[in-house]
């Protein structure tokens, strides 16, 4: 990651660590938050795309975020906090969160240029708190204005993190020379609608905002929408992308495609990533009865079935779950789907066809109890060792329909509910 971490032109990273008391916990004590500034240091752009949770109960720096967007200005920079989220609590979420925007203009001299209102908020942590707005807006601000650097996104990457393992970071060069750099966080309560946790996209090709917008949101399907650590979508997800238009002659499609490469990378990596994960599934739809919409709503299904994922936490190739989930979204979702032509596979291995089990001998079961333990790594591990998925498929047969999804999503370790059962203190 440090040898991909290179900036675009016309960006710079600061980040800076600070304390704060919990007005919800005060008898936790001092609690550690972290602050992360990205600036455009050529000036506003007005080259920016962002897709944002559905959740009804957005966090406050979503509700700020969408009218920035509505309203269609320039950015000059973007804020980032972890520990606490700024969802609904008691205090007025969206004042706080318009203070630490202040703050970051007021840091940058941004005041007679659009001042708080170039300023993108993001907050991740935990829920119902009350953002320390004050405490954001007179250390951690400054500190991290202070220590901005324009060579590297590691430091912004890892700061963001909240119970993450290990920090994200994906980059693309362009034949042209553009860079598109994308960092993401997230490892918990992860079922996206229309983003992930948080994703920050940096770029110094010049793509017109209408452009980038399409791109992103079409992107979010195949990528932060295909993902499911847990089934709980957060309040807080955000996908943002910038462009800092320092070259000016890109070609749309590589872009594009660059641009793809680089959030399926991320949405993998918050999956491999995720809290207690010790495998990572890999569900490949097709032929499917319906959008391809139904056809990922399928693929979380199945990689959100606690049965299932057990079974692959234990490297257990208990196919009956398997199929019992497939069965169950169908009997449910779509009652006049065809399912008579539908083979599932594991492993490469056909398991299930013509409304059968294929499982004869004793190697069948060996082979696909292999193939999971391969993809499995320690669910308390730093850094994952490989990129190797549990490899399904599920395909409704020729002329059944034409929709089509791969949706990752990872196993239910123990390791999981100690991090949940703890996760505020």
């Amino acid at each position: 990651m440090e040898g991909a971490s290179g900036l675009p032109k016309g960006f710079a990273t600061g980040t800076a660590s600070g304390t704060f008391v919990s007005v919800e916990a005060p008898k936790l004590g001092k609690l550690p938050i972290k602050g992360t500034i990205i600036q455009l240091t050529n000036g506003p752009t007005n080259n920016w795309a962002a897709v944002y949770t559905s959740n009804r109960f957005p966090g406050a720096p979503v509700i700020v975020g969408r009218k920035r967007l509505a309203a269609g200005g320039p950015l000059n920079a973007l804020v980032i906090n972890n520990k606490v989220s700024n969802v609904c609590s008691g205090g007025d979420g969206v004042a706080d969160s318009e203070l630490v925007c202040e703050s970051v203009a007021r840091a940058l001299n941004l005041n007679e240029g659009g001042g708080a209102s170039t300023v993108l908020p993001s907050s991740t942590g935990v829920i119902g708190w009350r953002l320390p707005a004050k405490e954001l807006a007179s250390d951690v601000v400054p500190k991290a204005v202070e220590n901005l650097d324009d060579t590297s996104g590691l430091d912004a990457a890892t700061a963001i993190m909240t119970t993450d393992r290990w920090p994200k970071l994906r980059s693309k060069t362009l034949k042209n020379g553009a860079r598109i750099v994308g960092i993401a966080k997230g490892a918990g309560m992860i079922e996206p609608n229309m983003a992930t946790m948080l994703s920050y996209i940096m770029t110094d090709a010049t793509i017109p905002k209408a452009r980038m917008q399409q791109m992103l949101s079409s992107i979010a399907n195949v990528s932060y929408n295909s993902m499911s650590v847990d089934g709980d979508e957060s309040t807080s997800d955000t996908v943002v992308i910038v462009g800092s238009n320092h070259f000016d002659d890109t070609d749309e499609t590589e872009f594009e495609e660059a641009l793809t490469e680089i959030c399926k990378g991320l949405a993998a990596d918050i999956v491999r990533n995720g809290e207690g994960t010790g495998h990572v599934m890999r569900v490949e739809i097709s032929n499917f009865p319906g959008s391809n919409l139904e056809a990922r709503r399928l693929g979380r299904h199945i990689v959100n079935g606690p049965l299932f994922k057990c079974a692959v936490s234990g490297n257990d190739p208990n196919t009956g779950r398997l199929a019992g989930s497939v069965g169950a979204y169908m009997g449910q979702y779509n009652k006049d789907g065809a399912v008579e032509k539908m083979t599932l596979s594991l492993g490469g291995r056909t398991i299930f066809k013509d409304g059968k089990f294929v499982l004869e001998g004793d190697d069948v079961e060996r082979e696909l109890s292999e193939h999971m333990a391969g993809a499995q790594y320690d669910e308390h591990s730093d850094y994952p060792p490989h990129q190797k998925f549990v490899e399904i498929g599920v395909d409704f047969g020729s002329g059944t329909g034409s929709g089509a999804a791969t949706v990752l999503g990872s196993d239910l370790t123990g390791e999981y509910v100690v991090v949940n059962a703890d996760y505020r203190s």
